[in-house]
């Protein structure tokens, strides 16, 4: 079975390049990479400053708490990146659906990848598991994969650390 790199794999994504934004092109491509995106499309230097206003644009969904505001700008991000769902083999490692037109940029592959994989967590797993950390001084962003639909947390160590303190703040 090919597992379809959209949904928790593609969210996940988005949250890391939005909390640590990358630096460099080189970077971009190596973390798309090491994520299993296959590479077969025009890379150029353009990339990752629209790769990084797409974060800025993605992070509004994250931010957004009510489900039909988070709802009306996935679908607005939908629109303006998929393409009608396409069958492809592309890497010759199995048959899997593409939700974008062939040949865009690395940009342009991640917003279709990011909306369309946004859109799958959210109606699949619920409109509010997609977040910012709960602990005061952290903004990171965490996709809730968890099994009860409740984290609150981007990592245990911010967990971990609300915890004590909660627990300092008692005795």
């Amino acid at each position: 079975m090919h597992l379809n790199p959209y949904g928790e794999y593609a969210v996940t994504l988005a949250a890391d390049l939005a909390n640590r934004h990358p630096q460099t092109l080189d970077e971009l491509v190596e973390r798309c990479v090491d994520a299993g995106i296959i590479l077969d499309f025009p890379i150029a230097e353009k990339d990752l400053g629209e790769t990084l206003d797409l974060l800025t644009e993605w992070s509004k969904i994250v931010d957004l708490t009510d489900a039909e505001g988070r709802a009306e700008l996935v679908n607005i991000m939908l629109e303006q990146a998929s393409a009608y769902p396409r069958m492809t083999n592309h890497a010759g490692d199995g048959w899997h659906l593409h939700y974008r037109d062939p040949q865009q940029s690395l940009a342009e592959v991640l917003k279709a990848l990011f909306s369309v994989g946004t859109a799958l967590h959210l109606v699949g797993r619920g409109m509010h598991r997609l977040g910012r950390c709960s602990l005061e001084e952290c903004t990171n962003i965490y996709a809730d994969t968890s099994r009860n639909g409740r984290q609150r947390y981007c990592s245990p160590t911010c967990s971990n650390r609300d915890a004590v303190r909660r627990h300092r703040a008692r005795t």
